[in-house]
């Protein structure tokens, strides 16, 4: 594992112009009135620069989702124990969540990262053991994690990347698991945006209103606990991250560097989605949003993103289930791009005759 975290600085390939303009030319000869496919029509041609074909493709996906515990969970933030980390994690493997049905159903490869958890996991081929520690420290009381420790759970997302270029992926899907994690997620967005606490945080795995608000507290304690500690993107996620998150975002940053794009899940994946951009120059460019969250501080960092969500499902449970539920309306942008017919083959007379 790389000791230092120098890499993630390192830019973003640039995208491909000349496929994204054969992409766009492509489109407007497409047996349709021009736009009336709508965002199918961005998404293909943005995949199109993105792998530097005319004809893009998302057939072979790689789901990797990353786990770790969270030492904030102490403080009474989440509606579930904390045991309940590695238990999905072993349903994950078996097959028994939401993510893992998905995932067998759009015949993407899934691989389950583990970073530290306070449970103990089973072996299971699927899953990957490279523990950091038994969780992260309590945010609120102190740094989440380490300089080294923050360098290892982000080489851990790069390595995975590495996996995933291996496997010839042609889109990378990242998720998480971890109890507590929808509070550092919260807390590493407030650094990030320079935002208050009550604009962020949110119920996370179903609390209740006196829950959000202890949840608000908590979070608002480490920010101030921290200060200007939290102006650094790396110092942020050190502080107030989790080795998830930090993953995540090493992950992405690989992804941009090495020009494989990004189909990012909900909350805490576009959180580390925003960090990467903080981190890697052009990172964003290689990144698509699965869907909208329904966890309330997801609207201030899709903003930040500067990108729109392709799905709004309601949905809130992370694992990169969002992500993967979109993998099909990729699918089918990149089927009606390459498959329609062009004017001039259907010798069908276009808009101006």
């Amino acid at each position: 594992m790389n000791a230092s975290n120098d890499w993630v600085r390192q830019p973003a390939r640039a995208l491909d112009r000349q496929a994204r303009r054969a992409a766009r030319a492509r489109q407007a000869r497409l047996t349709k009135p021009a736009g009336a496919l709508g965002r199918l029509e961005t998404v293909a041609v943005r995949l199109a620069g993105m792998q530097g074909s005319e004809r893009p493709e998302a057939e072979r996906v790689h789901l990797c989702v990353f786990a770790a515990d969270h030492g904030v969970a102490a403080a009474g933030v989440s509606a579930y124990p904390q045991a309940v980390t590695g238990q999905m994690i072993a349903n994950m493997a078996a097959g028994g969540a939401a993510v893992s049905v998905v995932a067998t159903a759009i015949g993407a490869r899934l691989e389950l990262i583990v970073l530290g958890t306070v449970s103990p996991v089973p072996l299971h081929p699927r899953i990957r053991l490279e523990p950091i520690a038994a969780g992260t420290a309590n945010l609120a009381q102190g740094p989440a994690m380490t300089a080294a420790q923050l360098a290892r759970a982000m080489a851990a997302g790069r390595a995975a990347v590495g996996r995933a270029l291996e496997d010839r992926a042609q889109l990378f899907i990242g998720g998480e698991m971890g109890i507590g994690n929808t509070t550092a997620a919260a807390a590493l967005a407030c650094a990030l945006l320079s935002r208050p606490a009550a604009e962020l945080v949110g119920p996370g795995t179903g609390l209740d209103r006196a829950g959000v608000a202890h949840k608000g507290a908590v979070v608002a304690r480490a920010l101030a606990l921290h200060g200007a500690a939290l102006s650094d993107p790396l110092g942020a996620l050190a502080r107030v991250g989790g080795f998830e998150i930090a993953a995540l975002a090493g992950a992405y940053c690989a992804c941009a560097q090495s020009g494989l794009p990004v189909l990012v899940d909900g909350f805490i994946s576009s959180v580390a989605a925003l960090a990467a951009t903080r981190l890697c120059d052009g990172a964003g460019q290689w990144m698509l949003l699965a869907h909208a969250s329904a966890e309330p501080g997801h609207r201030l960092v899709v903003e930040a993103l500067g990108d729109q969500p392709l799905l709004d499902l309601g949905m809130r449970l992370g694992e990169g289930s969002g992500a993967a539920v979109a993998v099909p309306l990729l699918r089918l942008a990149c089927v009606l791009h390459n498959g329609m017919a062009t004017f001039d083959e259907a010798r069908v007379s276009g808009a101006d005759g």
